[in-house]
């Protein structure tokens, strides 16, 4: 398979050699110096590009590559809340295909189908409370990360007592917190720490008076993040319309 990388950053770099380990072809690399490149031959004759980049450019990036005929998989948080359902129409419509996922760690799929089964046992114990935690390092731009909105979503649509989400505490780099997890019966607060390196750590705090029911997923480095979107990338080239990790692990 001849794979584009749209961004050339630490995930960018393990992306390559997971990819290459794997018998595929790196036809094309774009980073900030070269955007030009997405209108380049080199760029046409991918079966998929990878982008992880960041909020602001995520969605350009995908314009772009749609415009060359190229297929997307796309690990960029922060910009599907604006730009989903336009995302989602290019697929149905117009014969796009993107792969779109906040995170694609085989573990934290495995994470979120257990979220998504705990959730719905909770829905029957309204004496527990929930709320969650996400750490990242302290160069992510967004808070809180795409993951633990779309964890947090997840529970939504299996507790019948809550009914959106609120950002809670934020934990800068420098050690300062600000906002509070104080909020409505009806919200589900979400809270973030932003320290060294941390790939990402995701924590879902079930509370009663009675006792406590957590569940974590703590990434130890970015392969397992690397070695997914690849999977993803192979089954894309396989495969059209809006994509994401349900289609790649349906469980």
């Amino acid at each position: 398979m001849k794979i584009a990388l749209i961004g050339y950053g630490k995930m960018g770099k393990e992306i390559e050699r997971i990819a290459r380990s794997r018998g595929h072809e790196i036809v094309c690399i774009v980073d900030v110096n070269n955007q030009e490149e997405l209108a380049g031959e080199s760029f046409r004759q991918a079966d998929v590009a990878i982008e992880f980049t960041s909020p602001t450019t995520a969605y350009g990036n995908c314009l772009k590559a749609f415009e060359a005929g190229v297929k997307v998989v796309s690990g960029s948080t922060g910009w599907m809340g604006e730009h989903g359902e336009e995302m989602q129409r290019l697929c149905r419509e117009q014969g796009k295909t993107l792969f779109w996922s906040s995170n694609f760690s085989l573990g934290v799929a495995i994470f979120s189908a257990v979220n998504r089964y705990l959730a719905g046992i909770m829905n029957r114990f309204p004496g527990y409370d929930v709320q969650m935690t996400e750490t990242h390092h302290i160069h992510k731009l967004d808070a809180p990360s795409g993951t633990a909105i779309t964890l947090a979503e997840d529970i939504l649509a299996r507790l019948d007592r809550k009914t959106q989400w609120v950002k809670g505490t934020l934990q800068s780099p420098d050690g300062s917190v600000s906002g509070t997890t104080e909020c409505r019966p009806d919200e589900l607060p979400i809270s973030a720490v932003r320290e060294g390196e941390v790939p990402g750590i995701h924590t879902i705090r079930y509370e009663s008076e009675a006792d406590s029911i957590v569940i974590t997923h703590d990434a130890k480095n970015r392969s397992g993040f690397a070695l997914g979107a690849v999977l993803a990338a192979e089954f894309t080239a396989q495969h059209e319309g809006f994509l994401g990790m349900k289609d790649l692990f349906p469980f």
